[in-house]
């Protein structure tokens, strides 16, 4: 194997704390324990093969229209591009440092998105982050002069990469009170151009298993995943995973709806062929001539124009031969009635309905006849409301991609060092662009009533109501917001120039 990347080093007298408690992660890695006398092992059934069967599954729901629209209207709701301002914008106004370091970090988040080319590619990122419930990056540099930054982004294939985090096992305690821990050695990724599977053994050993794959260092991969994990803590799940039994559901549904309207839908007839004594296979060679006799299959040629007798064997839909012995009733044809309950579409209803709210995207936006209204806060409905917070959550995981890359990034140049972006990595906070206008009214319509209500206790203020009291409970300001308007107010009233000053005549001349 083969160590290639970079990593960025950091002090070493850094110390892992101890806990009996082991650390909890989402990045779905596969844990190996190493240790001196036993050789390493590593537990590929279920990890490697099922992550990378996930993201196929993944992927092949998206063929599904249904499936097609709801992926579609979140990354359009996610994801606004316009020629006029940014897709994203990152804000450093709460990080406590000097101007032209923040000038700096907003220049190098500029570089980071065009590394990415958000501005054409920023639906196609989100939508493969969003589908596949993670998203790698190959971090490339130069390696003789690494102070030049980040100079590609290349996408890997999640099926292909694996992240690997070895431990090794260490003692606590003493006598019955003895406790073992894992402690963390090395964390690095695992690349294989043809995929990982999963060995017929379920235990083997890690130089066997990854010795075709090739070892890379953890600082130079960015990664981002959902954060979504299965009930072992083993596996990364996407967003799409709770929709997948609903859409298996509704895809039985319709192929048993097709089937039994094919069977039942045209009325077939019924012949009763009376074949008196006649033994048994004298009897069904009769039926078969009677069959040959009396059914005739002409079938149009579109292609040359010409009627051919086209006689096959009975299927499902072709009419029914039936024997009677004599003594019985004759030879007899009746019709058999095809179904009666071939319009209802309830199961069907149901199950589509269910797939859309394991999608989380409102029922209004997949119908089409659905009409788009946009009207007071108390019009909107609960479920847009529930669909602006959703997409506010998947922006915010959706922002840890920038904040891995411009680590680096930052750090590469010697903007900052990894201690400074611990304290204000944070802080540091993403705008995107806004396309959903139903909380910008939601907002307004909250500011109006409140200042509604400011008017009406207006007359009572200084009498049963003091000032800062109004401003806590019907502005909801808190200490710091009443102290910074203060300022501002302040502020304004200095530079208003005074009516009777020189200034202000000379201005009005």
């Amino acid at each position: 194997m083969e160590l290639f990347g970079f990593s960025i080093k950091r002090k070493s007298e850094e110390k892992e704390v101890k806990s009996f408690v082991e650390k909890s992660v989402d990045d779905g890695s596969v844990n190996v324990v190493t240790g001196a006398a036993v050789s390493t092992f590593v537990d590929l059934e279920g990890s490697a093969k099922s992550e990378a069967e996930l993201v196929q599954k993944y992927r092949s729901m998206l063929q599904q229209p249904e499936v097609q629209a709801a992926v579609d209207d979140i990354v359009n709701e996610a994801i606004v591009v316009s020629y006029n301002e940014k897709v994203v914008e990152c804000i450093t106004d709460d990080i406590d440092m000097a101007d032209n370091v923040k000038k700096k970090i907003r220049e190098e988040f500029d570089n980071v998105l065009s590394l990415l080319n958000f501005s054409n590619l920023g639906y196609d990122i989100f939508q493969k982050w969003y589908v596949d419930g993670r998203i790698n990056y190959h971090v490339l540099i130069d390696e003789s002069n690494p102070k030049k930054g980040i100079q590609e982004l290349r996408y890997i294939d999640p099926r292909k990469i694996r992240k690997i985090r070895e431990y090794v096992q260490e003692k606590i305690g003493g006598g019955r009170n003895t406790v073992t821990i894992k402690k963390l050695k090395n964390e690095y990724y695992i690349y294989n151009d043809k995929g990982f599977y999963t060995v017929n053994n379920a235990y083997q050993s890690i130089d066997d298993n990854l010795s075709s794959g090739l070892k890379i260092a953890d600082d130079s991969i960015v990664n981002c995943n959902s954060g979504i994990m299965n009930e072992n803590n083993t596996l990364v799940l996407s967003y799409l995973h709770k929709a997948y039994k609903p859409l298996n559901q509704l895809r039985m549904m319709e192929d048993a709806l097709i089937i039994y309207r094919i069977s039942r839908a045209p009325e077939r007839r019924v012949f009763y062929i009376d074949v008196g004594n006649l033994p048994k296979l004298k009897a069904e060679q009769y039926l078969r001539e009677m069959m040959t006799k009396h059914k005739n299959r002409l079938v149009y040629d579109a292609n040359t124009g010409e009627i051919r007798d086209d006689r096959r064997h009975m299927a499902m839909t072709d009419d029914f031969w039936l024997p009677r012995r004599e003594g019985g009733r004759g030879t007899e044809i009746t019709t058999l009635p095809g179904g009666q309950n071939l319009g209802e579409m309830d199961d069907i209803f149901y199950f589509q309905k269910r797939l859309y709210k394991s999608l989380n995207v409102p029922i209004s936006r997949l119908e089409p006849e659905t009409g788009f209204s946009l009207g007071r806060a108390s019009e909107i409905s609960r479920d847009e409301l529930k669909f602006s917070k959703f997409i506010r959550r998947l922006r915010n995981r959706f922002s840890i991609l920038f904040d891995n890359i411009l680590e680096k990034q930052l750090i590469l140049k010697g903007i900052i060092t990894p201690d400074e972006w611990k304290l204000i990595g944070n802080n540091i906070r993403y705008d995107f662009m806004e396309d959903n206008h139903f909380e910008e009214l939601k907002q307004s319509e909250v500011l109006q009533n409140r200042l509604q209500l400011l008017r009406d206790i207006d007359e009572y203020t200084g009498k049963y109501f003091s000032k800062t009291w109004i401003q806590k409970n019907v502005l909801l300001q808190s200490n710091d917001d009443i102290e910074e308007i203060q300022k501002e107010i302040d502020q304004e009233q200095e530079d208003e120039p005074d009516e009777d000053s020189p200034e202000f005549n000379q201005s009005v001349l």
